[in-house]
């Protein structure tokens, strides 16, 4: 993304042709148990490790009890009730019964997690958003060259948070979905500074062959008609191993219309429209996606699994709309577009050495995202308050159409390494300790076009092109981490841990304009004619390395067998790295940003009453965060990151899971934050120091401004009731979930122009019937047509084109049939 410098003058396919396409491929697939959850089950073995319970067809003459929820947060099999975490578990059942597909779907259903849409002019499409945990979030508008996210994205014992963002993974064939709140450094590392959020799939089953399929229409009001496929098969190979293959189909409906508008460029009268480009249920997509797991037990103690999961996803138009322009609307005048694939492989090995479990996890991530979008707006704006332009003309010298398109290729890369061994969970003294490697990357190239600009003002090598992006960023991650616990006594148990890192990133090759535009960026500050993917030539080769060590310590109170109490202490952190210049355009230094870390102060309680009926989970925390890190776009609209001063975080988390009765179950979570600044957030001094006392002028957030994308309250409410309806199984369900007004950007001026995000209550409705193996659902999301504000953003920088606000809202109100058959 850029600026002008200060010295220069500055058709897809409709679902009647694809369903009986998905519809051929998932009938030969297919029974699906369902998973654990906060519904009505006969009490288990809450040692046991099976993530199963029963389903409300199972009848038994005793009181109804809640079903054992089984999770792997802290690298072991244990009872969700017995791990001193603040964490929330979305079980197999509960994902299908919420009908959940993608992330947006399962983020509304956990207080804990919230999300922000990218800025700067990305393409603002599915699968490009930031998620953040307890209010942990500087907002800003940087691009690519950005933070490291802040909280850590796992698919098994895989990481799978790339540099700008985690994977939007399609949500089928899922045990359970884990959200760790707050820090978990020390067994997670880098990027899980504010919480973990794991995705855990069904494993092969070597005991038995079972199968399955779903399809799925729906309708969205005022919007377009979108449809899934998807099924599995579990397939025994022998006594000793089995291939679980699992694959879907979707057709995401599109509900924002790009309509006719004209546009009229101050300085040079020239007026464009957009009439090639009007379309109704402009941003629908498709995706197709597979993955495949092989179980093989090689004896008792030792069992490899390698999987291959791969996903095709392709955007079209933009998911946001102008305010301005009116309801689900906007005027873009360029192509806006996403083709997005990436492949994951992965192995894990795990066995005993003795009593002592070994466990190795490797994994590879490949994904390239092509990409174009509408940037018009920065011409417009840039024009309209500065004249600019009066610096874009053609061969003959006359003035054209300053608008810019983008033209981006990213490619992303992510290999990571863990081995670590975990001494039997019955010790009295017991461990985990391991060794962790990572190296990402990402290859960044971007063409910021205008069509006719004279050949003496391009990029040399690319026509009409007026600022290139050509760089190659690497990020490196080495660690070695660990955890004891002791049991003091049969109540108490303390527990230690600690992770030493060391971390590296690097960025190399070209930014800016060609040497005919400006004689003080781009081409006329390289130093080196290697071209980096395809650019003229070099003029950034910039690396930094940290190293640290970040701790724990838990204390745990076993009040009795289904009551506890915790106190924790717990760090985590972010990594640094280079910003890509050095020094501003008056010749203020912009130096290298530093790993940022938050302190966590936490006292929890899981409890279960009434005969395992009802269980009542939360935690009260303070978490300090100190010189955090903010990306937003600063002068000549390079991104900078800096280290901001400091916040706090304080909250409460909350959640209920109640067995009413044999046929009624009610669920709950909801979250209160108050994350605010604790000092004043100013401009960098000339030097590049961080000040806490400045003038008005450099003022961006006073102490007590409340931190961005975060709510002071969250919360959702679930009531799933069950019935017999003619000797088969019928269901009723209800889902309410609210979230309250929150910030755009930490920055005043910039949170002036986009204005908050308004709170809202979504409310999803649905009813079923199962007979034998076979199950019809009805559903209606968004039953009353909110319109909930999920982000804003602008084109360029908030300063600039903020005057032209783009909102992201859920989708309207949409009406579906899901039908799902096992076997």
């Amino acid at each position: 993304m850029h600026k002008v410098s200060t010295n220069s003058p500055s058709k897809p396919s409709s679902m009647l042709i694809r369903l009986p396409l998905a519809t051929a491929i998932y009938i030969a697939i297919s029974s699906m148990a369902f998973g654990q959850g906060s519904t009505v089950a006969p009490a288990q073995d809450p040692a046991a490790p099976s993530d199963q319970q029963a389903s409300p067809s199972d009848k038994t003459p005793a009181a109804p009890t809640l079903g054992t929820v089984t999770v792997t947060a802290q690298k072991r099999v244990e009872n969700l009730q017995k791990v001193p975490i603040s964490i929330q578990v979305l079980g197999q059942e509960k994902l299908e019964q919420q009908g959940v597909a993608d992330f947006n779907d399962f983020a509304k259903l956990l207080p804990s997690v919230s999300f922000g849409s990218v800025g700067g002019g990305v393409f603002p499409g599915p699968g490009f958003v930031q998620v953040y945990m307890r209010g942990v979030s500087s907002g800003g508008d940087g691009n690519h060259s950005g933070s490291q996210p802040s909280v850590g994205m796992y698919l098994d014992e895989q990481p799978i948070t790339t540099i700008e963002g985690a994977l939007d993974i399609h949500i089928y064939d899922i045990a359970r979905i884990e959200a760790l709140a707050g820090p978990q450094g020390t067994l997670y590392g880098a990027s899980s500074q504010a919480g973990t959020v794991r995705i855990i799939t069904n494993k092969p089953d070597s005991s038995r062959k079972s199968s399955g399929f779903s399809l799925e229409g729906s309708t969205i009001q005022g919007g377009g008609t979108g449809y899934v496929g998807q099924g599995f098969v579990n397939l025994p190979i022998g006594d000793k191993a089995a291939l679980r293959v699992v694959g879907w189909s979707e057709h995401k409906a599109g509900y924002i219309d790009n309509v006719f508008g004209e546009r009229t460029f101050p300085t040079s009268g020239i007026t464009i429209n957009n009439l090639g480009k009007v379309k109704n249920n402009y941003n629908d997509s498709d995706v197709v996606g597979a993955r495949a797991a092989l179980k093989i037990d090689l004896n008792d103690n030792w069992t490899v699994t390698p999987t291959i999961m791969g996903q095709h996803q392709q955007s079209r138009g933009s998911s946001a709309y102008d305010a301005a322009i009116g309801d689900l609307k906007l005027t873009h005048f360029y192509p806006e577009s996403a083709d997005d694939k990436w492949t994951q492989a992965s192995l894990t090995v795990q066995g005993k050495i003795g009593n002592f479990d070994l466990t190795y996890a490797f994994s590879h991530l490949k994904r390239d995202v092509d990409s174009e979008a509408d940037y018009s707006d920065y011409g417009y704006w840039y024009d309209a308050l500065a004249g600019y332009g009066a610096y874009f003309y053609n061969d003959a010298g006359d003035l054209i159409n300053p608008s810019q398109y983008i033209q981006a290729k990213d490619g992303y890369k992510k290999t990571s390494h863990e081995l670590r061994i975990a001494s039997p969970s019955t010790d009295r003294l017991r461990f985990v300790a391991g060794v962790f490697a990572q190296d990402q990357s990402h290859d960044i190239f971007q063409r910021y076009r205008i069509d006719g600009l004279a050949a003496s003002i391009s990029v040399p090598g690319f026509e009409d092109t007026i600022w290139l992006t050509g760089q190659k960023r690497k990020d490196t991650d080495r660690a070695i981490f660990g955890e004891i616990s002791f049991d003091l006594t049969d109540q108490l148990t303390l527990t230690g841990g600690m992770r030493y890192f060391k971390n590296e990133n690097s960025l190399r090759g070209f930014f800016g304009y060609g040497a005919g535009y400006s004689s003080s960026t781009g081409e006329a500050k390289c130093f080196s004619s290697t071209s980096v993917l395809g650019s003229p030539c070099t003029n950034l080769d910039k690396q930094i390395s940290e190293k640290n060590s970040i701790g724990k310590f838990n204390a745990t109170y076993h009040i009795d067998d289904n009551k506890m109490i915790y106190f924790t202490w717990s760090e985590g952190y972010r990594p640094g790295g280079i910003n890509r210049r050095d020094f501003h355009p008056d010749g203020s230094a912009v130096p290298p940003y530093k790993s940022d870390y938050l302190t966590n102060y936490e006292f929890g309680w899981k409890t279960s009453w009434a005969d395992n009926r009802l269980s009542f989970n939360g935690a009260l925390f303070q978490e300090d965060w100190k010189n955090f890190q903010i990306s937003f776009l600063g002068q000549n609209g390079l991104t900078e990151i800096l280290n901001a001063p400091q916040a706090q975080i304080r909250g409460l988390e909350t959640e209920i899971n109640w067995a009413a009765t044999y046929n009624l179950s009610i669920s709950g979570g909801a979250a209160f934050y108050n994350a605010k600044l604790t000092s004043n957030y100013c401009k960098l001094d000339f030097f590049g120091n961080v000040q806490e006392t400045c003038s008005a002028a450099d003022l961006q957030a006073p102490s007590g401004t409340r931190l961005p994308i975060t709510a002071r309250f969250k919360g959702n409410l679930s009531a799933r009731y069950t019935f017999d309806m003619g000797g088969n199984d019928a269901f009723v369900q209800a889902t309410f979930v609210h979230q309250g007004e929150r910030r755009t950007d930490l920055r005043d001026f910039e949170n002036s122009l986009l204005g908050n995000l308004k709170p809202y209550t979504l409310t999803d409705l649905s009813a079923g019937i199962k007979y034998d193996d076979w199950s019809l659902d009805f559903f209606l999301k968004n039953a009353f047509n909110q319109r909930a504000q999920l982000g804003k953003f602008a084109e360029c920088a908030y300063g600039i084109c903020g005057y032209q606000p783009y909102v992201i809202v859920a989708p309207p109100r949409t009406f579906g049939v899901r039908f799902s058959k096992e076997f």
